[in-house]
């Protein structure tokens, strides 16, 4: 019978190595270089891997990369480079993997404390974006007799609650505590591909919960429940006002009216 130890030991010296050469890659000041390879080669291997991932977490979070100094931003992406074990190998997943890490592995108290906020908004446009789903335009007929119409929320269209405006952070705007009032959102992507979003009120924003929790019912039935809701003195306002709001929304397919 022939002997399969010598093999065995093959592949585990392998493994060995690899494991080696990737925590190096990951954190070269806590990780010896291996001792077989030129430290020269080394270099450039690790500069090659953090220069793409860095790279891509910037084009990702734009206005994240643009608030920090570069001193806060590299020790940043190192940190996620170094700690964070990637679920995917799919570049285009990074932006959620680095959002994964900023929200449960990150803890930093010198942290922005809106940069899980932000890093979140940033994400959601990139996710929209390259999402592979497709909506289909609302006819004039069906939004014009909205009302009775049965109706769900676009699976492109994403209502968002923060707790800082996150929409208008820069590096003239940093606030370091977050506003009495929430801010919410509504981010979607239309028919043309275009990714967009509105700042909406709380009202609205409930409204597209209960779309979002309970698709399939009327937009009759859904301002019926926001008017009750918000007991207000004039309920035809609100009944009026929203299926306004709706028929927007269905002109931006927003929402999609279901046959």
């Amino acid at each position: 019978m022939k002997n399969s130890q010598p093999e065995t030991a093959g592949r585990v010296g392998f493994k060995a190595k690899q494991l080696e050469f990737a925590a190096y890659i990951r954190d070269p000041e806590n990780n010896p270089a291996p001792a077989d390879v030129k430290a020269q080669r080394m270099t450039m291997y690790r500069e090659l891997f953090f220069n793409n991932v860095e790279s891509f977490l910037s084009s990702s979070f734009p206005v994240l990369r643009e608030i920090l100094d570069d001193k806060q931003w590299f020790a940043l992406a190192q940190d996620f480079f170094a700690s964070h074990r990637c679920q995917s190998p799919y570049f285009s997943e990074i932006p959620e993997e680095f959002l994964d890490y900023l929200q449960n592995e990150r803890d930093n108290p010198e942290d922005l404390p809106f940069l899980l906020e932000l890093a979140h908004y940033e994400w959601v446009e990139t996710a929209l974006a390259i999402a592979k789903v497709e909506v289909v335009a609302n006819s004039r007929d069906d939004i014009d007799a909205l009302l009775y119409k049965r109706i769900a929320l676009s699976p492109l269209a994403w209502p968002l609650a923060y707790q800082y405006p996150v929409h208008q952070i820069s590096p003239d705007f940093l606030p370091t505590v977050p506003p009495d009032q929430p801010t919410f959102l509504i981010v979607y992507r239309n028919i043309d591909d275009e990714v967009h979003f509105s700042q909406i009120t709380g009202i609205t924003y409930r409204l597209l919960q209960l779309i979002q929790e309970n698709e399939g019912l009327t937009a009759e039935d859904y301002l019926k429940q926001v008017t009750q809701e918000t007991n207000h003195p004039d309920p035809a306002l609100i009944m009026e006002g929203g299926l306004a709001i709706l028929k927007e929304w269905a002109e931006k397919t927003i929402i999609t009216i279901i046959a």
